[in-house]
């Protein structure tokens, strides 16, 4: 904050001595004028040699040596005019960043104000609220429903649910049992329990990653600026020609208009404006990055470091699959147990209900409901006795039948939680709950390999299995697994060493690692306020894609700051070879210098626009429609889910199911699919093809539609007339193989196909 008042001060001074300078001018009083100037420049020079000298400490020397000398030469020289109008373009250039970046400050207050003030502990038969600084090794504490876990320490309650997200990543939550360790800044999503303090707050994991976020913070090293390795070159330059310039003409002024000319002006303002301007032109794709020096920095990016849950995938538990027993439908599966769940405030209850509700199944509200913590939930729907848990509770000691077990199995593949739902005592089916991709996810990967980014990683806090499946999903070049958020720390220091890195994350286990990479990224949509104050750029809509799009404007705004120094340099060496041979003298060359910041400022500026590539498109598709299109293929889903039922269920069927079932495996595809895809074809990818340069993907496209439909015919001629007597074990795997086919491929192209929305829904 003083800085800026410091700088706003300058800039108003130098202001204030030229207009003073130039009253006293036109008034007739020289002297007043010459004395007013050099008011107006001499705390300039001042500011700029503590600054230069600072900068000379730590090592570095930047484009404020230019002005410097170029000041103290005009005060020198008896041109106070010449070092006014210096002292008002660096200071304005410096102010105008201040103005555009207002650098958002990197404090910990999120992270702090999460933190629990108090702890409930547990003396005899009372409950007094301590501050939770006061909580000593050994004590009993309470935990309530929904609060934060104050200290490290062990479950003394027969067991606890926990979040742990905040802390591993992991996004469903854990039972841990009497004597298992829990860590501060987990939450407690079930029922009040008591743990046993292992530690102080101040030697608790919550406070560790406080340290540790502050320790990267401080620790990151400085931002070598583009402008400032231009200076470089440019002040031995001009310090020679001055020098040549006075040498071989014998008068001082020559060299003072050399050094006025080469003012350095198109360093001072070209990077920011640009940055500046590329900072405005993310702001319009919901990226917000924290001053130009950030979005600098991004554009050198080469590897990028994702965490996995919420950022890679959605976060929390989806229902991506219902299993069912034989003879059960999904739909009554799945609305019993979302109308028990409704009672629960779990956090997979949560999820149930909420898929229910998205299918459109009508509720009801459960009555004596009782939950058993770590097993499951039991009450009665519509007159019927529903249990809703753990494989234990559904089956306990005996053998699983069958589906059961190949529903473990699939759950297992997918690194998916099953709850086994019971009705009247009977297992009827089992809800496979999991973190999911995001649709983006893909996309957003390609795009950033497109960008030039070589290297290509996941970190996260959640286990080996399920982030494997992801990386291999996604093609990633390396999957780091079980790493604690100082791991994390470890592993962005350690590809930073050999690139500049970037770290996208959305938790507070993230906020350490934000910190310490070159850039760090967060996902700031849900209001991850943690990993937010500690990141340098947040992504405030929930789309990872946006990430490569900060990118890419970091890397044009760049290109067009180079640009534009490298111009502003070159017509500044041509004024600087005119004011050696005598043809400018130091007012007319400052303002000679002044017309080549102007044309500077104007090209930089052009990063405020998308770019040509963004700018052919003249037409984008609206949210709107794009989600009607997404809507569609989410209905079509639940027609696909009933096709992997059927395959499933022709498994055990005798010869009168079979022929049921495959004959509505035929009305399904007949009714959904083709209808589906026939739809696409005549009415989606006409409309599309104003939003999109090349139809060639849509060609692709529409030749899976072909492949559907052939599909779909050859599912007609095995159902066409087909009779009991007709089946046997061959027939059976045939129609199986069509409709895993049919099913397969519908998905995939349905994926695809929002890919291609997502492209066209992009400006």
């Amino acid at each position: 904050m003083r800085e800026a008042i410091e700088r706003y001060g300058l800039v108003a001074t130098a202001v204030a001595g030229l207009v003073a300078g130039l009253a006293a001018w036109a008034a007739g009083a020289p002297a007043v004028a010459h004395w007013s100037w050099t008011a107006g420049t001499v705390p300039v020079v001042v500011a700029l040699a503590v600054s230069i000298v600072r900068a000379l400490l730590a090592g570095r020397m930047g484009v404020d040596a230019v002005a410097f000398v170029s000041m103290s030469a005009a005060l020198a020289f008896g041109e106070p005019l010449a070092g006014v109008v210096v002292a008002i373009m660096y200071t304005g250039g410096n102010v105008l960043e201040d103005i555009a970046v207002t650098r958002a400050e990197r404090d910990l207050r999120a992270l702090v104000d999460r933190a629990p003030r108090l702890a409930h502990r547990r003396g005899g038969d009372t409950v007094e609220d301590v501050p939770v600084e006061a909580v000593e090794i050994g004590d009993l504490v309470l935990v309530r429903a929904g609060e934060v876990v104050p200290v490290d320490g062990t479950v003394a309650s027969a067991g606890a649910v926990i979040d742990e997200s905040a802390l591993t990543g992991e996004a469903l939550p854990v039972t841990r049992r009497a004597g298992e360790e829990i860590r501060s800044g987990t939450v407690n999503v079930g029922e009040t329990f008591e743990m046993r303090a292992g530690a102080t707050a101040g030697e608790s994991t919550y406070a560790g990653i406080v340290r540790m976020v502050t320790a990267a913070q401080t620790a990151k090293a400085p931002f070598i600026r583009v402008a400032d390795r231009y200076a470089l070159l440019l002040l031995p330059a001009t310090l020679a020609l001055a020098g040549l310039a006075w040498a071989l003409s014998g008068d001082p002024i020559r060299a003072l208009a050399v050094l006025v000319a080469s003012t350095p002006c198109p360093l001072i303002l070209a990077a920011p404006v640009a940055f500046i301007a590329g900072v405005s032109q993310a702001a319009r794709h919901g990226i917000l990055v924290k001053g130009g020096g950030a979005l600098e920095a991004l554009a050198a990016i080469r590897t990028v470091m994702f965490d996995k849950t919420g950022t890679l995938t959605v976060g929390g538990a989806r229902l991506v699959a219902i299993e069912t027993a034989p003879g059960e439908s999904a739909d009554a599966v799945l609305r019993l147990a979302a109308s028990l769940e409704q009672a629960s405030h779990h956090v997979v209850a949560g999820a149930i209900v909420a898929a229910a509700t998205a299918r459109g199944l009508a509720l009801t509200m459960p009555a004596e409901v009782r939950e058993s913590l770590g097993a499951g939930l039991e009450g009665r729907v519509d007159g019927c006795t529903v249990r809703v848990g753990a494989p234990a509770m559904a089956f306990g000691s005996a053998r699983m039948p069958d589906w059961a077990t190949r529903a473990l199995r699939r759950a297992s593949w997918r690194s998916a939680l099953a709850a086994f739902v019971m009705v009247d005592g009977r297992p009827a089916g089992a809800l496979l709950l999991a973190d999911e991709l995001r649709k983006e996810t893909p996309r957003a990967i390609q795009l950033l390999r497109s960008a030039g980014i070589a290297r290509i990683m996941m970190v996260t806090g959640d286990r080996a299995d399920a982030a494997e499946t992801i990386g291999a999903a996604l093609d990633l070049d390396a999957v780091l697994a079980d790493r604690t958020p100082s791991d994390k720390v470890d592993a962005v220091a350690t590809e930073q060493r050999l690139a500049p890195t970037l770290m996208v994350g959305d938790g507070i286990n993230d906020a350490p690692a934000l910190a310490a990479a070159g850039v760090g990224i967060a996902m700031g949509a849900r209001g991850a306020s943690a990993s937010s104050a500690a990141a340098d750029v947040v992504i405030l809509v929930d789309r990872l894609d946006r990430v490569s799009r900060a990118v890419m404007v970091a890397r044009r705004a760049r290109r067009i700051a180079v640009q534009s120094i490298v111009a502003g340099m070159a017509l500044s060496g041509v004024a600087m070879l005119a004011a050696a041979f005598g043809h400018l003298d130091p007012v007319p060359a400052a303002l000679v210098q002044e017309a080549i910041d102007v044309a500077v400022i104007l090209n930089a500026l052009r990063a405020l626009g998308p770019g040509r590539a963004a700018g052919r498109r003249q037409r984008t598709m609206s949210s709107t429609a794009a989600q009607d299109l997404r809507e569609d293929h989410a209905r079509l889903e639940r027609s696909l889910d009933g096709l992997r039922a059927i395959a499933d269920a022709l498994d055990d069927a005798g010869p009168d199911d079979a022929v049921r079932l495959v004959r509505e495996a035929d009305r399904l595809v007949a009714r959904e699919v083709v209808s589906h895809e026939r739809d696409d074809e005549t009415s989606v990818y006409p409309r599309l093809t104003r939003f999109l340069a090349d139809g060639h993907g849509l060609s692709a496209m529409s030749r899976a539609h072909r492949e559907i439909q052939h599909l779909a015919r050859m599912l007609g001629r095995l159902a066409d007339g087909l009779e009991p007597g007709d089946v046997d074990r061959y027939l059976v795997r045939d129609a199986q193989r069509v409709i895993e086919s049919i099913e397969a491929l519908v998905r995939i192209h349905n994926a695809q196909e929002e890919d291609i929305y997502e492209h066209a829904m992009a400006a």
